[in-house]
Formats: structure tokens, C-alpha cells, sequence
């Protein structure tokens, strides 16, 4: 009776009795892939070994997935809607400044007089119903710029893909500036200021209980979004 009791908390704490310790993270389409990686590091640095299991897709059937107790929690670019069907918390993460980035040839073109230098330049952007879209939208308006939107993406690993091709310029966290940069040889065209992009852990949980969680959470504020 004792074992099978301590089998089900283990359960519950999705730990199985002969492995380590899993985690089901669901991940947004928009969230930069990057930033997951810095995000779940420090879930794997527990002392405790820690087994990753990340799914990718739209905010709709991740929520889905999380409510039916498939997940344990959910990176997202937003916290839950007011209104939610689904019962979840947000926990703020930690948030961003945004930065334009462009091949060499095209950031040389639009560097200059930025951000007024957007308007009528090919742009990269994330579909109209994202928050970073909306924030972006906002911030074109006070600039009084309407830029050339050549292509919009669900997938924001997609969208530096076709950046990262000279297709555009295209927006990324300014804390990735030096990954991005180094990874997609591209450049710094810019900096999109007072606009911020917020990435939140959906849960069930009004207080983060799974130890791999709470450490990721931890480190996310005291580490990565420090400045």
C-alpha cells in the first residue's frame, strides 16, 4: 500500500519510479527558439536528472493540452485572456526590448534615419493576432511609418529563416541580438524603443510547484531577464 501510494505522488509530480523526473512543456508557435533554450536550461542543471518533453504549436490546442493535464506548463508571448475557457496562471517571465534585424546589404539600405527608414521597406512580421504584431503595429503609428509587409509568420524560427535569406527585415528580442547576429549572419538595422515583448509559464497552478518549474521560473528572473 506504501509503495503504491508513493508511486502516485510521483506520478502526480510527473516523475516516474524508474526514471527521472519528466517535464511536458508546451511551447508558442511565436516564441523565439532561442529563448525556450535559455528557458529550459536550468530545468536540466537540477540535481535531480530532469527528462524534456517539448511540444510546438498554436496557443488554442497547447491551452487545450495544458487543461487536460497533458502539459505541465505552457511558454507563451502572452498570459491568459481575460475570459479564458481555460482555468490557467500566468507567470511573468521576464520581458524584452525588440530589435530589427536584416541581412548585411539590407541593413546598410535602412540603418540610417531609423525608424523612419521603415517606412515603405520590406518587412517580416508575426501574424496580426500576436501581441508582438499589435505592439509593433502601435509603434509604427506613433512613428508615422507604414513599412512594405512582404510576409507574416505564425512561426517566428520561420520568419528569421526567410530574414536570414535577404527576403526582409524582420524583429527579434534585443537580448538575442548577439546570437542572431552571429547565427543567421545578419545585422543590427535598429531598435524599436519602448515596445517589449513578454514571455510568460501558463499553468494550472496558482503557485508553481514542480521543481524543474520553479527553476526554470527562478532563473528566467534572476538570470536571463535580469537587466
Amino acid at each position: 500500500i506504501f509503495k503504491t501510494g508513493a508511486e502516485m505522488l510521483d506520478a502526480v509530480a510527473g516523475r516516474t519510479t524508474q526514471g527521472p523526473l519528466k517535464l511536458n512543456v508546451g511551447v508558442v508557435d511565436a516564441v523565439p527558439k532561442v529563448i525556450v533554450r535559455k528557458l529550459l536550461q536550468p530545468a536540466l542543471e537540477l540535481p535531480e536528472p530532469v527528462k524534456l518533453v517539448c511540444h510546438e504549436a498554436a496557443y488554442a490546442p497547447l491551452m487545450a493540452e495544458l487543461a487536460s493535464h497533458l502539459l505541465d506548463i505552457v511558454i507563451s508571448d502572452a498570459p491568459v485572456p481575460a475570459g479564458s475557457a481555460v482555468k490557467a496562471f500566468s507567470h511573468l517571465l521576464g520581458e524584452s526590448g525588440v530589435s530589427f534585424f536584416a541581412t548585411s546589404d539590407v541593413a546598410r539600405a535602412h540603418r540610417r534615419k531609423f525608424p523612419q527608414s521603415l517606412d515603405g521597406a520590406p518587412l517580416l512580421l508575426p501574424l496580426e493576432e500576436l501581441a508582438l504584431r499589435r505592439s509593433l503595429n502601435q509603434w509604427f503609428d506613433e512613428k508615422g511609418v507604414k513599412p512594405r509587409v512582404v510576409s507574416e509568420f505564425e512561426d517566428s524560427a520561420l520568419m528569421n529563416v526567410f530574414g536570414a535569406d535577404g527576403v526582409g527585415l524582420f524583429p527579434a528580442p534585443t537580448i538575442l541580438e548577439e546570437e542572431i547576429c552571429e547565427q543567421l549572419r545578419v545585422a543590427v538595422v535598429g531598435r524599436a524603443e519602448g515596445v517589449r515583448e513578454r514571455f510568460y509559464a501558463l499553468s494550472i497552478e496558482r503557485r508553481l510547484k514542480n521543481p524543474a518549474v520553479v527553476a526554470i521560473s527562478r532563473a528566467a528572473r534572476a538570470e536571463l531577464f535580469a537587466s
